[in-house]
């Protein structure tokens, strides 16, 4: 057993060294760490299975390129590629090898949410300008009577952030890593929002200028 988790190699809070009184045991035992990757172009994704104490089996996830990631607002999941790693708080070196862990800011691709706002409500968002010649009529979906009442009782308390409609328009959401990808073998999450957003961004942007 090489890597150890146990605390008596440690001080004491008065700085005093403890006395090893007892080897290393196997219930203390570490194991190497994932650094879980996120997928190249054309690469799969590879997770390994490992049997710990108990029989129990961890998942160990080398390399992955989606996850689960909830809308709290929306009360919505929905399962989305996820594009890069823009913020770590640890180290700028898990941004730069795209090392996903749990805390991890990435952002995510937006379609699945566009597609299930727009279906939901009724409503199209983040579209840009419309870029076509004089003449050319969009076509028009013909909606029935129930489906236009659901839609309006649903539009009552709709609210859409600006932040969270423009991130839809560029095509990409900033979220959180919740989930262990080197325990679990899955990258979860949920998308930022309101001020845990705008304190992302001020970070990010803080990075941009120091460069």
């Amino acid at each position: 057993m090489g890597i150890s988790r146990d605390a008596l190699h440690k001080h004491r809070l008065t700085g005093a060294a403890r006395k090893c009184n007892y080897k290393k045991r196997k219930y203390e035992l570490g194991r190497q760490a994932a650094k879980t990757k996120l997928c190249s172009q054309g690469e799969e994704k590879r997770v390994r299975s490992i049997r710990v104490r108990g029989g129990h089996q961890k998942f160990r996830a080398l390399r992955l390129d989606t996850g689960n990631f909830s809308w709290a607002s929306e009360k919505v999941t929905r399962k989305c590629r996820i594009l890069n790693v823009v913020y770590n708080a640890t180290s700028n070196d898990l941004v730069r090898t795209n090392t996903l862990v749990k805390g991890s800011i990435v952002q995510i691709d937006a379609t699945p949410y566009k597609q299930w706002y727009e279906t939901h409500y009724g409503v199209v968002v983040g579209k840009k300008k419309s870029t076509k010649k004089d003449g050319e009529a969009e076509q028009v979906v013909k909606k029935s009577a129930s489906l236009l009442a659901k839609l309006a009782s649903r539009a009552k308390g709709r609210v859409l952030d600006a932040a969270i409609e423009s991130q839809i328009g560029e095509g990409r959401f900033f979220a959180r890593i919740t989930s262990r990808p080197g325990q679990v073998g899955k990258c979860d999450g949920y998308i930022l929002e309101a001020k845990e957003l705008e304190f992302y961004q001020r970070r990010l942007q803080k990075k941009k200028s120091a460069k």
